[in-house]
């Protein structure tokens, strides 16, 4: 099984290797999203990342713009993705006097971007084409140069993790004390969650929805529920979420399966057996 799997490195080596930094990309990052307790943030930043290419494709349809080079370029959606994405995650964001709840603003976002898109490009039959993929996800399609971008990404998150560890975790568990001690909250509530859509919007572009939304919240959620330490996660879920994807991958080769599909399976498959074992101890 593993040699049949090394053996197709020449053809598929691109796509195994943006899948895993993603994987470990968005792994790192659900940290902070397990941590304050807002998982479904990710469900709803894919979504919105989705309408912003609808938005694109529709636009692509449109006479005027038809003709335009750009406007059909694998960029422009990209570029598309990534700012809706951003911008649901800055939308989710949305707290204090005055404002709906969290929760009520991450509905508000996932509803939008997942009924937007389709009712956009629902009598444009490239348009659904492009979206059903997207939602279905899938990895085939990765290149060279997003493996470069999202090693690049994961790099640059690392170096942020390292630097200001103390003061993230702190942030994350803890805002009000956070804000006692002289920390930014908003500057870095607006930071991570900047941070949070760039990521999911490319990751989705290249991966799709599924892949994304569970590679950010599955390997956090299994690392906790291994060891509650906070501080510990930031090693052990990048950890999970590479051996998660690769196990995944190497399954989805021998036994001809979507890789993503096969990775998150996995991945919920760890989870709840982890959940299991907690259970059988009383924890």
């Amino acid at each position: 099984m593993i040699a049949e799997f090394i053996a197709s490195w020449p053809l598929f080596g691109d796509a195994y290797l943006a899948g895993w930094l993603i994987a470990m990309l968005l792994g790192l990052l659900g940290v902070i999203v397990v941590a304050r307790d807002q998982i479904f943030i990710g469900a709803a930043v894919s979504q919105a990342a989705v309408l912003g290419m609808a938005i694109g494709l529709a636009l692509g349809a449109m006479p005027g713009l038809h003709e335009r080079d750009w406007i059909h370029n694998d960029w422009t959606l990209l570029v598309a993705g990534a700012i809706f994405a951003v911008g649901g995650a800055l939308l989710t964001a949305t707290r204090g006097r005055g404002r709906e709840s969290h929760e009520a603003v991450t509905g508000w976002v996932f509803l939008l971007g997942s009924t937007g898109s389709v009712l956009l490009l629902a009598h444009s039959p490239h348009g659904m084409e492009e979206i059903n993929r997207l939602l279905a996800s899938t990895l085939i399609g990765a290149t060279g140069s997003d493996a470069y971008v999202f090693g690049g990404m994961l790099a640059v998150v690392l170096v942020a993790v390292l630097v200001a560890r103390d003061r993230l975790l702190l942030f994350a568990t803890d805002p009000d004390m956070a804000a006692a001690v002289g920390m930014r909250v908003s500057s870095w509530n607006r930071g991570i969650n900047i941070a949070l859509g760039l990521a999911v919007g490319l990751s989705i572009h290249v991966a799709g929805v599924i892949y994304a939304f569970g590679c950010l919240v599955l390997p956090a959620l299994i690392a906790k529920s291994v060891g509650r330490e906070v501080r510990t996660l930031c090693w052990t879920t990048p950890l999970i979420a590479l051996s998660g994807s690769v196990t995944g991958f190497i399954i989805a080769h021998a036994y001809d399966l979507p890789p993503a599909q096969a990775t998150v399976g996995l991945l919920a498959l760890a989870l709840g057996g982890a959940w299991g074992i907690r259970g059988l101890r009383g924890q």
